[in-house]
């Protein structure tokens, strides 16, 4: 409504703010024939509306010398319904009120009464710029969510399970089995990773028959380091040793 009646305001500011005739003779004054009129009421009316709508568009409202947008444009569009209506009422004798004027008022009686009663009604109080989508799910690659092993994760205890959010929809991972200890180098921490393709799992106690298979697009967890080789954590808590570790990527 703010809007729609300030451009109404704007084109009434081209049409014959008055017209008279006399013995034959005719002539007409447009608004901007007054800058005063044409400036400062019309164009006055026009900025409080831009204003308003600038304010409403803002995630938080500001102010200006302490003055909140909003009311300042509000306060413009109810000053140039005033002085439209008594400019009006006060025409003068054997002049007859132009186009620009009537439709001038009736658009400042609008532009003032929208701006009065948004705050007022919530039907008005919707919101001009919708609301931002959620983000979507990361693909494949991008970095994991927070949680154990992740990058700027708080380190937890060995052994805990992982936060929830695995990647590519996967099942929580059951509460891994304890398992013998094993020695492993002094500056070596837990991480998680994910193989580029398809590889095989072996047992810990040098089985050549795999326990199971890594597959590209999971996130595995490596526990222990062997040589070249590393022990990892599938997602249903087994444990073996994956030999072959060439390309894989950290997370």
């Amino acid at each position: 409504m703010v809007i729609g009646a300030a451009v109404l305001l704007f084109i009434a500011s081209f049409l014959n703010l008055y017209s008279y005739s006399a013995s034959g003779f005719s002539e007409s004054q447009s608004v901007w024939d007054n800058l005063g009129t044409g400036l400062g009421t019309y164009m006055g009316a026009v900025i409080g509306a831009a204003l308003i709508v600038l304010n409403r568009c803002m995630a938080q409202q500001r102010k200006v010398l302490g003055l909140d947008l909003g009311m300042v444009g509000t306060g413009f569009t109810v000053l140039a319904a005033w002085t439209l209506f008594w400019t009006l009422v006060d025409v003068p004798d054997h002049i007859d009120a132009g186009a620009g004027l009537v439709l001038g008022f009736i658009a400042a009686l609008v532009l003032a009464a929208a701006a009065i009663a948004t705050p007022l009604l919530p039907p008005l109080q919707g919101a001009l710029i919708p609301a931002p989508k959620p983000v979507a799910p990361q693909p494949y690659g991008a970095q994991p969510p927070a949680g154990y092993g992740y990058p700027g994760a708080q380190q937890q205890p060995y052994g805990a399970q992982p936060q929830q959010g695995q990647p590519f929809g996967q099942p929580q991972p059951a509460a891994a089995q304890p398992a013998a200890p094993q020695p492993a180098p002094a500056d070596f921490s837990p991480f998680w990773f994910a193989v580029p393709v398809t590889r095989p799992l072996f047992a810990e106690d040098g089985s050549p028959t795999p326990i199971a298979e890594l597959a590209p697009g999971t996130w595995y967890l490596a526990v222990e380091q062997r040589g070249a080789a590393l022990v990892a954590q599938t997602q249903d808590g087994r444990r073996g040793v994956l030999q072959d570790t060439s390309g894989i990527q950290r997370g």
